[in-house]
């Protein structure tokens, strides 16, 4: 059986093999709790935006594409954790290469496309804020939509395959071999700097944003576009310039420090296993267990201040 620091390293699961019993149980219902909460809160919002007219905006629909790969965490990855964390390390299920494969393949799947969408989303609302209506216009016609949600996917597909060390764990009976563990750690450097990239462009987006609303809050007055609702901005009534701008930072600058905290633990502890010396497994697990946390909470991210999917909420729940 490998050692703590040799499992952790080539895999994402957050089920330490040398973790107690106590700890497993506690883990594996963490798990379900945010398979549960992430599935139907995913599903919500999907539904909503297929059911309402005023929810088919092209934001909308980066929005869904993002819930759609969530779902491939929370309900498809999430549930076999919570299941696997209830039966003994030696488990035939866990020594399976087939399954940890596939198991692997659903959580790469579902965060790399649940990433892009979060881009995809950011440079939306900077382009509809900071930049002419003919020029959004031009930009998101249904075509280039549609294109820029199949280029997640197909990056994804490409991306899934070709490191497989980073998204399932080493043989389960023996440390993974030297040249093996170096694939792994520059596979964590890759996406390390993948996220830090794109985590730069994300708040690229939503700070411009941020500077235009507070420089020039009548210019996003006169912007009567059918997506503006689509922002952290009340819809309706408006409250006062001043109060608007500073409703909009908040909600903006709150968006970001939550894609932070659930994003940037995984990359620093990737850099530091990769520089200096591994991060201890404890540190590791919480780090892809914020990372997957994020999943349950984006759609709540992305809806919270938009009073229409309120409003459709309401008339749909009891």
């Amino acid at each position: 059986m490998p050692n703590a620091s040799s499992w952790s390293a080539t895999s994402p699961l957050l089920l330490l093999w040398e973790d107690s019993s106590g700890t497993r149980i506690f883990l594996s219902l963490l798990y379900a709790v945010l398979a549960i909460s992430g599935t139907l809160s995913n599903v919500m919002v999907i539904y909503l935006v297929f059911s309402f007219k005023k929810l088919q905006t092209t934001s909308n629909a980066f929005i869904v594409n993002g819930c759609a790969a969530d779902l491939s965490v929370c309900a498809l990855w999430m549930p076999q954790e919570a299941v696997l964390g209830l039966l003994p390390p030696n488990s035939s299920s866990l020594r399976s290469a087939e399954y940890r494969l596939l198991r692997g393949g659903l959580l790469g799947l579902g965060l790399t496309v649940s990433l892009a969408s979060h881009l995809l989303v950011a440079f939306n609302r900077y382009v509809l804020i900071t930049k002419l209506p003919s020029v959004y216009q031009a930009l998101y016609q249904r075509r280039h939509t549609g294109c820029m949600i199949g280029l997640s996917w197909a990056l994804a597909l490409l991306l899934v395959p070709l490191l497989p060390g980073l998204w399932t764990p080493g043989p389960a009976q023996q440390p993974p071999p030297r040249q093996t563990d170096g694939s792994s750690r520059y596979t964590a450097l890759l996406l390390a700097l993948a996220v830090l990239g794109q985590t730069a462009l994300l708040l690229h987006c939503y700070l411009g944003i941020v500077r235009r609303v507070r420089g020039s809050a009548k210019r996003v007055s006169v912007l009567n576009f059918h997506l503006l609702h689509q922002l952290p901005f009340p819809a309706a009534p408006p409250p006062p310039r001043r109060a608007q701008r500073r409703l909009s930072s908040v909600s903006v600058l709150l968006l970001c420090c939550v894609f932070l905290l659930g994003t940037q633990p995984l990359v620093w502890v990737s850099l530091l296993g990769f520089f200096l010396r591994p991060a201890p497994p404890a540190l590791q697990a919480a780090s892809w267990l914020l990372l997957c946390a994020l999943s349950a909470l984006n759609p709540l991210l992305y809806t919270w201040r938009s009073e229409e999917f309120r409003r459709a909420a309401r008339s749909v729940l009891p």
